[in-house]
């Protein structure tokens, strides 16, 4: 190890806090109420703290322990927290911390967000409401993140931070993405925690197999050949890819390469070229699968096009 490198990242880290304690630590306010509409994001760092009694709250409380020498109880649950815990706890689930000592200052990072937010993201996208469902039905509220991933979560809320707190432009637009990074990130660590290996490596699978037809579309393509680039049997990839996109992989690619085909035709490029150039072996096959996937030939979707150019230019 070096040590030159190990004494200047130790002196990155203390002028980091200073910074944190100077510019971005909040008072310690005993309220357990909202008073913004859709979120509240604040740095704590106590060294004496009164008593916090035992409460619920109607939003949800997203909470980052840094240090200190502190238990979290949640309904009869009670576990000593460690650097790097996050703890979601969820609309009227009864909770509260004990200080043990203030020997260490007790600093975390609490984020608030309001039920209708939440229900405004997963509008947006379902997987906004992973997080959120996981805790109602599993009701496990306590996640440990090894050092590297919570660093990445410290610098996503310190970002959250200095926007919410900045009079920057597009303030309002960068503080919207901030949460919706911190909350997809954490999505995705508490889904690799609780999705069994088995699931994570045919997911992985997937991925690969949908990367490989992506990157090959325009040539000739065989089930043998997608096995033989990701080193797994033919069966299992078939088996693998139609439990999660719902489709074989035949029809997955057929519906692809005639995406394609339609976007070249309508961006003029000639109908044979277009067949060709997406994979297609012979334009039979391909004529009659346009007809049956769009209801119409290449051609009469051809004419259509022009029609559509033709009037919008009179």
């Amino acid at each position: 190890m070096n040590i030159d490198r190990v004494v200047i990242d130790i002196a990155k880290v203390a002028v980091y806090i200073k910074y944190m304690n100077t510019n971005l630590r909040t008072a310690f306010d005993p309220r357990q109420y909202m008073i913004s509409r859709d979120y509240e994001i604040y740095y704590y760092s106590d060294t004496e703290i009164t008593r916090v009694d035992s409460h619920t709250h109607d939003y949800y409380e997203f909470y980052f322990f840094l240090k200190g020498d502190v238990s979290i109880h949640i309904h009869d649950m009670e576990q000593h927290l460690q650097p790097g815990d996050f703890i979601l706890i969820p609309p009227n689930t009864r909770h509260y911390p004990t200080v043990f000592s203030h020997q260490v200052p007790y600093q975390r990072f609490v984020f608030w967000i309001s039920e209708k937010f939440c229900n405004d993201l997963m509008r947006q996208s379902k997987e906004y409401g992973y997080l959120f469902q996981h805790a109602a039905t599993s009701h496990k509220y306590i996640y440990h993140f090894d050092v590297i991933s919570f660093n990445n979560l410290h610098s996503k809320i310190l970002r959250l931070l200095e926007e919410h707190n900045s009079k920057q432009f597009c303030r309002h637009a960068m503080v919207s993405l901030c949460i919706k990074d911190l909350i997809l990130t954490l999505t995705r660590m508490v889904h690799e925690q609780e999705t069994p290996n088995a699931v994570k490596e045919e997911y992985s699978l997937y991925h690969g197999i949908v990367n490989y037809i992506d990157s090959h579309i325009h040539e000739k393509m065989t089930l043998e050949d997608i096995a033989t680039a990701l080193f797994v049997s033919k069966y299992h990839i078939a088996h693998v890819f139609k439990a999660q996109m719902g489709l074989s992989i035949h029809q997955y690619i057929l519906k692809k390469r005639l995406d394609l085909c339609r976007g070249a035709i309508a961006s003029g490029t000639d109908i044979t070229v277009a067949c060709s150039q997406c994979g297609f072996e012979d334009y039979s096959s391909f004529y009659r699968a346009f007809k049956k996937e769009y209801g119409i030939s290449p051609k009469e979707f051809q004419y259509s096009i022009r029609e559509m150019i033709s009037n919008d230019s009179i």
